[in-house]
């Protein structure tokens, strides 16, 4: 019978750990709840690997989405906080994620306010989402704001995955074109090439061009997939820096066609957060601060703050906006709409669905586009490569005549 070591709180509010034989974990909490004990963690002894670093487990958006739709059907529902966070808890498959929530339980029954528990796991609750719960507790709306939180969550997840699925296509296309012809030059190629020299006579440039690259795939190919690799870690690094963000976010969003739409990525991820925020009660000046830092790309994020400045010292959203030069006219015009009207998360939330149809109508244009670039470019190597490879033949079939 598995052995189970746990944590927990008696009666009282002491603190209580030990080990415990039972078939099951759902077993072993019953038994501790049956003995009055409040279980804060539990796990089952003999599955650790030793001398093993332990990886990180990521909490994936969308097991928060889930989590919050839930939890705010149980608190319109009418359950008490404590018991919709311990029936979530319980029945969550992620292990950093249940013992977030289990955590966040404990400190709310020891008097803590859901937002400032929630606070202190920030990996599982960003400042987006403790802000808006917040609000909820200060308003007494906390199953509204749950409602918003998870809508908002999973049209995120929504967008992010329509890019991501779209990118797959031609990233799949491109790795396996890239193979296709390293294994063309470095298996097909060398036979020809012995064959060649092997027949004498100079062969023309072309050949001899294909033929040096296959020789030099062949012995250094190694060191040049090392130097890809070494490239691709700078450039990551120099992207972790404050300089680097900028530069690289810049060109980003000055290339062709992907600029455009990051830009309206960008666009559309800032008024669906600002809007999910100020609708839920949460200060316009909060509301930047966290839309910037969730914004995802250095040039917006600098834009936002310099909009943000501007509104503490008194001015409106809109004409700081347009001052930025980086968001469209059509959304600085309709947020200047929103803001005379007092509807400015109304119009926001339009934007932002606008902007997010738009994002589907980029995608589908690019994949498109990228599908016959893709295919004349491999077209043209692997072409460029069998008239290397034939055109000593004509030149020895010309020789023999």
């Amino acid at each position: 019978m598995p052995t189970f070591a746990w944590k927990g709180r008696n009666r009282g509010g002491q603190f209580q750990e030990g080990v415990l034989l039972a078939d099951t974990r759902d077993a072993a909490v019953a038994t501790l709840r049956r003995q009055q004990i409040q279980v804060t963690a539990i796990r089952q002894k003999g599955r650790e690997i030793p001398f093993l670093p332990k990886l990180p487990v990521r909490i994936s958006p969308k097991r928060v989405a889930i989590f919050t739709r839930q939890f705010s059907v149980m608190i319109d529902a009418g359950l008490p906080l404590v018991q919709c966070l311990e029936i979530l808890g319980d029945q969550e498959e992620n292990r950093n994620f249940r013992q977030s929530i289990q955590k966040v339980r404990t400190d709310v029954e020891s008097g803590s306010s859901l937002a400032d528990a929630m606070r202190r796991h920030p990996k599982a609750f960003d400042p987006l989402y403790t802000n808006m719960i917040a609000a909820g507790e200060a308003g007494g709306i906390l199953d509204v704001i749950l409602r918003r939180l998870a809508t908002y969550i999973e049209k995120a997840v929504k967008l992010k995955g329509q890019v991501r699925a779209a990118m797959m296509y031609p990233a799949t296309v491109v790795v396996i074109a890239i193979g296709a012809v390293w294994l063309i030059l470095v298996k097909v190629i060398p036979v020809f090439g012995q064959l060649f020299s092997g027949l004498g006579g100079e062969l023309p440039i072309l050949t001899q061009i294909v033929v040096g690259a296959s020789e030099a795939l062949g012995r250094w190919g190694i060191f040049i997939l090392v130097g890809i690799g070494i490239a691709i870690w700078g450039i990551r690094q120099y992207h972790q820096t404050y300089r680097g963000r900028r530069v690289l976010d810049g060109l980003l969003l000055k290339a062709p066609v992907l600029g455009d739409l990051l830009r309206k990525i960008a666009v559309a991820r800032f008024c669906r957060t600002l809007a999910t925020l100020t609708s839920s009660g949460v200060p316009i000046l909060d509301g930047l601060d966290i839309t910037a830092k969730t914004s995802g790309n250095a040039i917006i994020e600098d834009a936002i703050m310099a909009v943000r400045k501007s509104v503490e010292e008194g001015k409106t959203l809109s004409g700081p906006l347009a001052e930025t030069k980086v968001f469209p006219a059509m959304v600085v015009q309709m947020i200047n709409v929103g803001e005379q009207t007092g509807a400015l998360d109304q119009m926001l939330s339009k934007i932002a669905e606008f902007y997010e149809e738009e994002v589907d109508t980029a995608v589908a244009g690019m994949v498109k586009l990228i599908e016959p670039i893709m295919i004349v470019v491999l077209g043209g190597i692997i072409g460029v490569i069998v008239a290397a490879m034939y055109l000593p033949l004509y030149t020895i079939l010309g020789q023999i005549g």
